[in-house]
C-alpha cells in the first residue's frame, strides 16, 4: 500500500493484478509505504484503521484507488504463480494439479493450503458486501487507470510489467466454471460493474 499526500490518495494493492508494476512507477513519490506482510493490506483495514491513523498524524484521509482483474484471470494468475519450481515440493505449490482441480479447491469452505488466495470481493469491500474503495478500475482496461494517475500526478506513466507469472496452460471446463461463478458470485457481480463503468467504477467513500 502506498499513500500520496499531495494528491490525497491511497493505493491498495489486490494481489495478482499488477500491482508491482503500478508500485514501482508511483513508489519514489510516496509519502507512506507499507510493503512485505502490509503492502496487501485490504480496504476494511485501511478504512478503520490506517485512514484514521493518516487523518490524525499527516491531516490527510486520502481516497483509496484499486484494480481488479477478471475474477477467472486473477485465479489463474495464483494457479501460475504457484506452478513456480521453487514452490516444488512445498504445501503452496500448484505441481501436478490442473487447474479445473485448483479452481474446486479454492472454492472449498476448508481448501488445502495451495489454494488460499482469498478473494478480490474480500479485498475491496465490507463484510456486507459494500465496495470501500474510491476509485476500483479493471486491469483490463488499463488505459483508464493510466489516465487517471497522469491527471493526478501531471506526469506520463510507464507501467511495465513486473513478477510475471510462468507460462503454464490452465484450462478451464464449462462445468467447472459454472461452479466458481455460483461460488463468487458477488465477485463476478462487482467486476461486471467496473466493466459496465467503463473500466472505471467510482464509489465515494
Amino acid at each position: 500500500m502506498l499513500v500520496f499526500s499531495d494528491q490525497n490518495l491511497a493505493f491498495l494493492a489486490v494481489p495478482k493484478t499488477g500491482t508491482t508494476a503500478i508500485e514501482m512507477a508511483l513508489k519514489p513519490r510516496a509519502d507512506v509505504i507499507f510493503s512485505k506482510h502490509r503492502k496487501h493490506m485490504p480496504a476494511a483495514k485501511y478504512r478503520n484503521k490506517i485512514l484514521p491513523f493518516l487523518d490524525g498524524t499527516l491531516g490527510v484521509r486520502p481516497a483509496a484507488f484499486a484494480v481488479m482483474r477478471d475474477p477467472i484471470e486473477q485465479i489463474r494468475s495464483w494457479f501460475r504463480y504457484r506452478s513456480a519450481p521453487r514452490l516444488n515440493g512445498s504445501a503452496k505449490s500448484t505441481n501436478g494439479c490442473s487447474f479445473d482441480d485448483f479452481v474446486l479447491e479454492v472454492i472449498k469452505k476448508d481448501h488445502a493450503p495451495f489454494a488460499g488466495i482469498g478473494s478480490q470481493f474480500s479485498f475491496l469491500c465490507s463484510g456486507a458486501g459494500t465496495p470501500l474503495v474510491d476509485h476500483i478500475f479493471a486491469y483490463e482496461t488499463q488505459p483508464k487507470l493510466i489516465a487517471f494517475l497522469e491527471d493526478a500526478f501531471n506526469a506520463p506513466m510507464n507501467l511495465q510489467q513486473r513478477n510475471v507469472s510462468p507460462p503454464v496452460k490452465a484450462p478451464l471446463s464449462p462445468e467447472v466454471e459454472g461452479k466458481l461463478r455460483i461460488a463468487r458470485a458477488q465477485e463476478f457481480a462487482l467486476y461486471d460493474s467496473i466493466v459496465a463503468a467503463d473500466g472505471h467504477l467510482i464509489t465515494p467513500q
